[in-house]
């Protein structure tokens, strides 16, 4: 029993080595200009182990998408139950935020030249908001208790998501760009205010 929960145990991380090396090449090179010989050949691995892992190159792309969202929706659902006021809430996202873009900057590359970019991969099985469900959930919790406490206005839901992924989303595109004046985590308080006077009640 131990050895198939430690042969399972490799095959998850090697499986996670796969997605970010994926996330890397896709978001550098474009989906369309990596192949699933370019990603093996990235792993010293060939290309009929690399296909036992995912079955096309479109199974990969959304692997790759549903992970990034997993990665920073738990970083929201530590943030949700915390007992602090909104506004500090608000502020610990952009800064998370900001902070997984910086340590892993072909995350954010991923979503915003790839996701976005290539919207007919994912047409089958990541529709709409489906490969980013938990970030959504998330998003709404976070605004909901914000409305229960009286500290954010009642909206509808879509405006108010967008103004929080909004701004962090454009200050860390034009962070990749190489346009900001400052360093990008010195742009977490005027973010977070902007959010937050956007949202409050």
């Amino acid at each position: 029993m131990a050895r198939r929960s430690l042969k399972e145990k490799l095959k998850e991380e090697k499986k996670l080595q796969i997605i970010r090396t994926a996330c890397r090449l896709f978001a550098q090179n474009g989906y369309y200009n990596t192949t699933m010989p370019d990603i093996a050949r990235e792993l010293n691995m060939s290309v009929g182990n690399l296909y036992n892992y995912f079955e096309s190159k479109e199974e990969l792309a959304k692997e790759v998408m549903l992970t990034v969202s997993s990665w920073v929706a738990q970083r929201l659902r530590a943030i949700n139950e915390e007992e602090i006021p909104t506004k500090e809430k608000i502020r610990k996202l952009v800064k998370s935020f900001f902070e997984i873009s910086l340590k892993e900057p072909e995350l954010i590359d991923y979503f915003l030249r790839v996701f976005l970019a290539n919207r007919e991969v994912f047409k089958e099985g990541c529709e709409g908001f489906a490969c980013v469900g938990e970030v959504v959930t998330e998003v709404m919790i976070l605004l909901s208790k914000g409305v229960e406490e009286g500290e954010l206005r009642n909206q509808d839901f879509f405006p108010a998501f967008v103004t929080v992924m909004g701004p962090m989303g454009g200050i860390v595109f034009l962070h990749g760009e190489g346009v900001l004046e400052k360093p990008l985590m010195e742009y977490v308080d005027d973010v977070s205010l902007n959010i937050w006077n956007a949202l409050k009640a």
